[in-house]
């Protein structure tokens, strides 16, 4: 293994089915979904259908992103052992910069509104970091870098993102990736706030999730391409975390993904594990928490961790090595290698 364990010590979730972290993974356990009739209609006039988060106003735009991630964070906090939040870098997770729909100023004063709201001031090297669905892996090996480098003890993850928005719900059912009454090939859109704290695995208590390799890659083959998906991108990203975390993919228990609904991310999927996976076991299981939360974009990575987490906390994984894969629209790959621990 090239670089030592780093453990997600504690989690917290805002979410269509939960505004806490437990509530949410109780709900993804369940398979409990909160899809409801959103005020947005599709082309052939019916209303579409989302997963909306239940705030007490009906906040929108980029308050509405800041009230669903400040008490992510804040659930966060509890956990740091009087630590200062000055003394914590937070990564905040957010939309790429060409999603349709996107909304203004996430760069430049999103994190500032999230501060102000929760009252804190975090490290000066707090960064927005806007890729997307795989920003959260991009965050983990920016926190490995600060841990493993003795800058502190402790680092925040955090994402937030919302495709209830209509340009982002316009531009998608253009290209027939939303799930409509015209189309029956898409993701269900949704919006959610959440965080991970991240230090080293000596701080952890009572279970954690330790984050073994991290891996990227590039897909050639996107979901709007139409060039022959041989998922190259995700099997370079999934052997590069497992050749970080010094296993094979043999080692494993089972996996965990950010796929959606539509069936481009199940086959890349399939057709990337076929390629790696060479011991047949009787069961491979794979979560993927979007059922119950809809396309969430940036907050979908902490979210995974935050399931695993729960999961190792009550004890009811098919295993404790984990392998986390995911992908942007684009070409962005991503796969980390984890390992759950009592």
């Amino acid at each position: 293994m090239s670089s030592q364990p780093v453990a997600i010590l504690a989690s917290g979730m805002v979410t269509g089915v939960g505004l806490t972290a437990a509530s949410t993974c109780a709900a993804i356990r369940c398979a409990i979904s909160n899809f409801t009739e959103t005020r947005f209609m599709d082309k052939g006039g019916e209303w579409i259908m989302g997963c909306q988060v239940p705030l007490e106003q009906p906040w929108r735009g980029r308050t509405k992103l800041v009230k669903m991630v400040a008490p992510a964070i804040k659930e966060c906090l509890a956990s740091l052992d009087g630590t200062p939040p000055v003394k914590v870098p937070l990564f905040l997770c957010v939309a790429e910069p060409d999603r349709p729909g996107r909304l203004e100023g996430l760069d430049q004063t999103l994190l500032m509104e999230v501060q102000v709201e929760l009252g804190v001031q975090f490290h000066p090297e707090s960064k927005v970091i806007a890729e997307g669905k795989v920003s959260g892996a991009t965050a983990l090996a920016l926190a490995r870098q600060w841990l493993q480098g003795r800058r502190g003890e402790y680092c925040l993850i955090a994402g937030v993102d919302s495709y209830l928005v209509a340009g982002t719900l316009a531009a998608y059912e253009e290209q027939t990736r939303l799930l409509t009454s015209q189309d029956h090939d898409g993701f269900i859109p949704g919006e959610a706030g959440a965080a991970i704290l991240v230090g080293m695995p000596h701080k952890s208590r009572g279970g954690s999730v330790q984050c073994l390799g991290i891996g990227s890659g590039h897909e050639q083959a996107t979901v709007l391409s139409e060039k022959p998906l041989k998922a190259d991108g995700l099997v370079a990203a999934i052997k590069a975390a497992l050749a970080d975390a010094g296993c094979g993919m043999g080692d494993l228990d089972f996996r965990i993904t950010d796929v959606s609904g539509e069936q481009y991310g199940f086959k890349e999927a399939t057709l990337a594990l076929t390629r790696i996976r060479r011991k047949l076991t009787e069961r491979f299981e794979v979560w993927h928490p979007s059922d119950g939360v809809g396309e969430v974009g940036g907050a979908i990575i902490p979210i995974m961790l935050g399931v695993l987490l729960a999961s190792a906390k009550k004890n009811y994984s098919p295993g404790s090595r984990v392998l986390c894969h995911g992908g942007s629209d684009g070409r962005e790959r991503i796969a980390l290698v984890v390992k759950q621990a009592e």
